[in-house]
């Protein structure tokens, strides 16, 4: 089980994140980027999850900036609230949280990034602008930022049901980013979620293998 814990940002704000550490030899860190509905039971399970395969694993309670403990349901009313706050958050600050997570589990050695959604841009970002290996999920906002250079590696995930990611918008990964791998599955738009009405069992794990084998080869060898 992971824990909580407070983090400083670089406007001295003190944010939350859920923090659980590698179970055995640790073989690296990850931050895990949030969908729109805070860091809710399923983030803190993702964040589980990348622990018990050997990585230090950290999710930033990016509302916090806002308002604390947000845990927002996967309904019409979560998905508005969802929408406003990260109006006001914006992609550049939620950046920043990330680059203060990562150096808070800097002692893991080599850290990485994997989001969701939302979080799926704020993974590209890690990767274009903060130099962090990263794996993008269903990330709709991706396409503003595909013509900035990567300074790691990174790796994609669609749905090709995702009606907010067409396939025109899939190909633009491709040919902006020809080195990245892109992956797209039989699913929906959040399939890797078990309490979204696309979650996919069968799309979301071999998603999760292939970001795991990502981050093998990313992040090294244990430590």
């Amino acid at each position: 089980m992971g824990d909580w814990l407070s983090i400083n940002t670089s406007g001295m704000h003190c944010i939350g994140a859920y923090l659980a550490r590698a179970q055995g030899p640790v073989r690296g860190g990850i931050v895990v980027a949030q969908e729109i509905f805070g860091v809710n039971a399923h983030i803190r399970g993702v964040v589980e999850r990348f622990a018990a395969e050997g990585y230090t694993c950290i999710a930033p309670a990016f509302f916090d900036h806002v308002e604390s403990a947000v845990e927002l349901g996967y309904d019409q009313a979560g998905i508005a609230r969802g929408r406003e706050l990260i109006a006001e958050i914006g992609l550049e600050r939620a950046l920043d949280d990330v680059a203060s997570a990562a150096e808070a589990i800097a002692s893991s050695g080599r850290i990485g990034v994997v989001g969701y959604c939302w979080g799926g841009t704020v993974a590209l970002l890690a990767a274009l602008r903060l130099g962090l290996p990263a794996v993008s999920y269903y990330g709709a906002r991706n396409t503003a930022y595909l013509d900035e250079p990567p300074r790691a590696a990174l790796q994609f995930h669609f749905g090709e049901r995702d009606a907010s990611i067409p396939a025109a918008a899939i190909e633009r990964h491709r040919l902006a980013l020809p080195d990245a791998e892109v992956h797209v599955y039989p699913a929906g738009h959040g399939f890797n979620c078990e309490v979204r009405e696309d979650y996919d069992a069968a799309s979301a794990e071999l998603a999760l293998q292939r970001t795991l084998a990502f981050f093998a080869r990313e992040l090294g060898e244990s430590r």
